[in-house]
């Protein structure tokens, strides 16, 4: 029986093989790639947001001795809205902050989301190299098929978008909003990088077996690797060390269950 820090040695092992490192480059190339796309597409609907925008000034002025109002509308077109923006010190300051805020941690969501996409596509060629390399004498079964791996992606992807929605009163409350941004995501995460090992190894039975002997051992595993993922970068090139370290959890449970 392994112990826990025996596993981590392992799977750092494991993951340092060339076979491995090879694997990891995908989800770093396809995310890097799709955050590029969309980081224009984004910016090109903000400026044309931004395409035009109206202002109004009032002017008073003194003739003979009595005040008269004038009221001047702007039209303010193209980068102009940005040097008008920027011309004041407060707003300049406030785009900037939110600007780098918004961004980045919608840049840290968004590339945790995709890159936990794109390993579900490697994980069947990860877990076979595991089983090569330490349990040869577990089978894979498995029990998914693509119908029902589209229906839970987009299950379990709402769900997220509802939880942000359901949490969104919490956002403002200090220490509280910490735990309200991360839930949703973690909640896809979890489910997704579990289903993806478990539906590649076990039957259905076994999984449920898992779930019921194991399922706040596994919870502690994934929010673990997901508090990793939330340093910047670490997701582009940790995803394939977070299924062969979960993997070996699951070939080990099920090597217990069969025995």
């Amino acid at each position: 029986m392994k112990s826990e820090k025996d596993l981590i040695v392992l799977s750092i092992k494991d993951f340092l093989s060339l076979k491995m490192l090879k694997y990891s480059l995908a989800p770093f190339l396809i995310t890097i790639i799709l955050m590029y796309i969309l980081f224009f597409v984004i910016a090109g609907m903000g400026v044309d947001s931004l395409a035009g925008m109206q202002v109004e000034s009032t002017q008073v002025s003194m003739q003979d001795g009595i005040p008269h109002t004038q009221s001047v509308t702007t039209m303010i077109e193209g980068n102009s809205i940005v040097e008008y923006l920027m011309s004041f010190a407060i707003t300049s300051w406030l785009a900037t902050f939110l600007i780098y805020a918004i961004g980045g941690f919608l840049t840290l969501y968004l590339s945790i989301f995709i890159a936990i996409i794109v390993i579900g596509f490697l994980t069947p060629f990860v877990l076979r190299e595991l089983q090569k390399r330490h349990y040869g004498d577990i089978e894979l079964i498995g029990y998914s098929n693509l119908l029902t791996d589209l229906f839970l992606i987009i299950k379990w992807a709402v769900t997220m978008i509802l939880l942000f929605i359901v949490l969104i009163p919490f956002y403002f409350i200090p220490v509280l909003n910490i735990v309200a941004f991360n839930l949703p995501l973690y909640y896809f995460f979890h489910k997704m990088l579990k289903y993806d090992i478990s539906s590649n190894i076990c039957t259905k039975e076994e999984d449920r077996e898992i779930n019921y002997f194991f399922s706040n051992k596994l919870r502690l595993k994934t929010l673990s690797l997901y508090l990793i993922s939330l340093v910047p970068f670490a997701i582009f090139f940790g995803a394939v060390l977070f299924v062969i370290y979960l993997g070996h959890t699951y070939f080990l449970e099920v090597k217990k269950l069969r025995n």
